[in-house]
């Protein structure tokens, strides 16, 4: 049997570190059975293996298990064990997972290899960064914006979660082939009819009574996911409007102690982190999702919350557009400003065709754009055109 088009990847973190990225590297790799894959990754936990298989990826973890020192030298241990991969492996291309510590590993081991003779490893480049641009370009003194434009210009084949950040790549100079893969959703686990009791359970563990909306997020605690504004915009909203927040982050004492000085505590409900297996039965019990963002690469917390059949208010900001029409499979809202959060409650509650139009497109756009067989699929032609 003839042996399988190997591809490496590079991402700072893996399993059992989760977030977006980790996800979506899953995800893709165990629906292209075609092509084997190796991985390389920071350690940063001291009771990790070495090596391990997880699904169809083989990972390599470098370092001893210090968090942050193994992401600081994760670019130069990992040059090094992609030279000694490479000299055993045929690599169809290097995949590098956002612009960060393990991807800069796969620039270096090119650049060895160039200044040794050796032909260069096609390098894919995917884009899921989902920080302000005021972030990306002044941050640690400029040093993330020169290594977004280091690494484009050393890019074969650029994909993005977003047209937003495919248009920053083009801004930065970058004019070589691209496409468009965002991330994906398990559409059969979030559309899964969740049953009346489980339901009445969850809404009983809220304190939800009759005639009560209940506003919900999925998201980390931090500045750019403004849920301080959803907290703000309650002020101006009926008192029977109650706000779920699932999730934690640097912001979780910033913003009980916001709820509290607005006199809102008792109408914000911060339930911690959940099992992402459970968010489902948590959104079956809510009546809108809202994440007010000041920016956002992707937001795949939208997408689920739209596979649930909820209808969500967002902002206009980076990759939102990509996959909410206003007023047809989303709302949206203006960033920094209650007042239009308020405005978009209002009108989804007073209008019950509107918000009955808004989740059922927004589910069918879901279903159309965003399975993960279908982004398998089109990560799997910028693999073919290598």
């Amino acid at each position: 049997m003839k042996d399988k088009k190997r591809i490496l990847i590079f991402s700072t973190a893996y399993y059992p570190f989760v977030g977006g990225a980790e996800v979506s590297i899953k995800e893709i790799t165990d629906e292209l059975g075609d092509f084997g894959f190796d991985l390389i990754t920071a350690k940063m936990k001291k009771d990790l293996p070495d090596v391990e298989k997880i699904g169809r990826v083989t990972v390599y973890r470098l370092g001893s298990g210090r968090p942050l020192l193994d992401r600081l030298l994760v670019p130069f241990r990992g040059a090094k064990k992609a030279w000694q991969l490479a000299a055993k492996n045929n690599y169809l291309c290097f995949w590098g997972v956002m612009v960060t510590y393990a991807t800069g590993a796969a620039y270096m081991c090119n650049i060895y290899r160039n200044w040794l003779g050796k032909k260069k490893i096609p390098m894919v480049l995917s884009l899921q960064e989902g920080d302000s641009e005021t972030h990306l370009r002044y941050r640690w003194g400029g040093l993330i914006h020169l290594s977004w434009k280091m690494a484009l210009k050393r890019t074969d084949y650029l994909t993005g979660l977003s047209t937003f950040l495919l248009h920053r790549a083009e801004m930065l100079g970058y004019d070589g082939l691209r496409a468009l893969v965002p991330n994906g959703v398990d559409i059969k686990f979030f559309s899964k009819p969740i049953g009346p009791k489980i339901r009445q359970e969850i809404k009983k563990s809220l304190g939800k009574k009759d005639g009560d909306i209940f506003l919900v997020t999925t998201s980390r605690l931090v500045r750019k996911n403004a849920t301080d504004d959803t907290i703000r915009a309650l002020k101006l909203l009926p008192s029977n409007i109650r706000f779920i927040v699932i999730g934690k982050g640097p912001d979780w004492n910033k913003l009980h102690e916001l709820a509290a000085t607005l006199g809102l505590a008792h109408r914000v409900t911060f339930l911690g982190f959940i099992e992402h297996k459970d968010f489902p039965r948590y959104l079956s019990a809510c009546d809108m999702f809202i994440r007010p963002s000041r920016s956002e690469g992707f937001g795949v917390s939208f997408v689920e919350a739209m596979a649930a059949g909820l209808p969500v208010i967002a902002t206009p900001i980076g990759g939102i557009p990509d996959f909410i029409d206003d007023k047809e499979t989303g709302i949206f809202c203006s960033p920094d400003n209650p007042q239009s959060i308020a405005k978009a409650v209002e009108l989804l509650m007073k209008d019950t065709l509107l918000r009955e139009k808004i989740a059922e497109k927004g589910k069918y756009r879901v279903m159309e754009r965003y399975s993960w067989e279908k982004i398998a699929q089109d990560m799997k032609a910028v693999f073919d055109t290598l």
